[in-house]
């Protein structure tokens, strides 16, 4: 049976989807060393170019190894607050990004196997929903912990307060995404027991 054209988009975004999902998998283990080296101060210059680079003084000689290493012996105690705070929020939006996206390929399997409206769909949408409302709460307590932590304002500007809204929007989306699909499920169902 050949594709019809929405089947041929979804099939396209699930490529797009399990990409993105790979690189979010792939960039977890990541986030405590990049963020670890990003606020100690450490040249990230020096890491991509090799020492005598702009922004790396010449002296300087590092090896993404010995990063490592140093960033393994240290352990998590050592990390300021700041930086543990920032790697846990981090990794819990990449896991609940992660989340999102497996549940969106879920979906897109129903419409490229040509039952787009079941009860699946509302299932995954609702899951969708919830991880959208964790991370925007997630985004919540961190602006309120900076502010505390920093004592100023200056939090309500960054891009965590951007998170809130956003992901509250895209949370209700899914909520309404997924009450459509509920009722296409139901209405679908009333009417094969019709035929």
């Amino acid at each position: 049976m050949e594709r019809t054209g929405i089947q041929k988009l979804a099939h396209t975004l699930k490529i797009l989807v399990t990409i993105t999902f790979v690189c979010n998998l792939l960039v977890l283990p990541l986030v405590p060393i990049l963020s670890a080296v990003s606020s100690s101060g450490f040249p990230l210059t020096a890491l991509l170019h090799g020492p005598g680079t702009a922004g790396a003084s010449s002296d300087l000689t590092y090896a993404p190894g010995t990063i490592l290493y140093l960033i393994l012996v240290s352990g998590w105690g050592d990390l300021a607050p700041y930086t543990l705070v920032l790697t846990l929020f981090l990794l819990f939006c990449g896991v609940c990004t992660a989340a999102i996206l497996w549940q969106g390929r879920r979906v897109l399997d129903t419409i490229l196997n040509g039952t787009p409206f079941c009860a699946a769909n509302a299932v995954c949408l609702q899951r969708a929903t919830l991880f959208c409302f964790l991370i925007s709460g997630a985004a919540l307590i961190r602006v309120i912990w900076r502010i505390c932590y920093v004592q100023s304002a200056a939090p309500l500007f960054s891009y965590n307060m951007l998170f809130v809204p956003l992901f509250f929007l895209a949370g209700l989306l899914c909520l309404v995404m997924s009450a459509l699909f509920r009722q296409a499920a139901e209405l679908k169902a009333d009417n094969d027991l019709t035929i």
